[in-house]
C-alpha cells in the first residue's frame, strides 16, 4: 500500500512539473520575420546604398539575430532573401532606438524555374503582381519573349528545339525586379 501511494505522489508530481511547463507562451512580436540558415540579408539605407549583406548563419528571429541599434538615425530597408520569395522591410533608426514599420512590410514571391530534358517550366504566384516578362535565350541569343499574365498562377511550358543543345538563359522580369536562371538541355 505504501508503495501505491508513493508511485501515485510521484506520478502525480512528474504531470504537475509537465503540465506546468505547457502552459508557458512564447511572445513572438507581430513583425517578426523568421530567418533560416541559408537566407541571403542586405541593408540599405534611404539612397538605395547597401549598407550590409551577406549569408544568414543562424535560425531565429531577424529582429534578434541582427542589431539595427548600432546603424545611424534614418530609415533603412531590409530584404530577406529565401528560397521562393523576398520579404522587404523598413527600420527606423533613431538615437539608437529601432523601429520596425509594419506599414511597408512587403513579400514579393520569385518565379520557379524547373527544367525536364528539352522542356521548360516557369511559374509564379501572381499574388503580389498579375505579369511576368519571359526571355528565353540560347548562346546570348534571345530566342523567344513573352509577356505572362494571369490572376492566381502565371504559368509557361516551354518545348525547346532537342537538337539544340548547350547553355540557356531564362531571364523573368517581374516586380521591378529581373530574376535569372542558366540551364543546360
Amino acid at each position: 500500500m505504501k508503495k501505491i501511494f508513493k508511485s501515485i505522489l510521484v506520478l502525480t508530481v512528474l504531470l504537475g512539473t509537465c503540465t506546468s511547463f505547457a502552459n508557458t507562451i512564447e511572445e513572438v512580436p507581430p513583425s517578426a520575420t523568421m530567418v533560416s540558415i541559408g537566407d541571403f540579408i542586405s541593408v540599405s539605407d534611404v539612397y538605395g546604398e547597401v549598407v550590409y549583406s551577406g549569408r544568414i548563419n543562424h535560425n531565429g528571429f531577424m529582429e534578434s539575430l541582427y542589431d539595427f541599434s548600432q546603424l545611424e538615425n534614418g530609415t533603412y530597408t531590409v530584404e530577406v532573401n529565401k528560397d521562393f520569395e523576398i520579404e522587404v522591410n523598413s527600420v527606423k533608426v533613431q538615437n539608437h532606438i529601432v523601429t520596425f514599420l509594419d506599414t511597408t512590410k512587403q513579400k514579393i514571391f520569385k518565379p520557379v524555374f524547373r527544367s525536364n530534358a528539352s522542356q521548360v517550366i516557369i511559374s509564379k504566384l501572381a499574388i503580389d503582381t498579375k505579369e511576368m516578362v519571359v526571355e528565353l535565350y540560347f548562346k546570348n541569343e534571345l530566342i523567344h519573349t513573352e509577356t505572362v499574365k494571369g490572376n492566381e498562377i502565371l504559368t509557361r511550358v516551354y518545348q525547346l528545339d532537342e537538337t539544340q543543345k548547350g547553355n540557356y538563359t531564362a531571364i523573368i522580369r517581374a516586380n521591378d525586379r529581373v530574376f535569372v536562371e542558366n540551364f543546360k538541355i
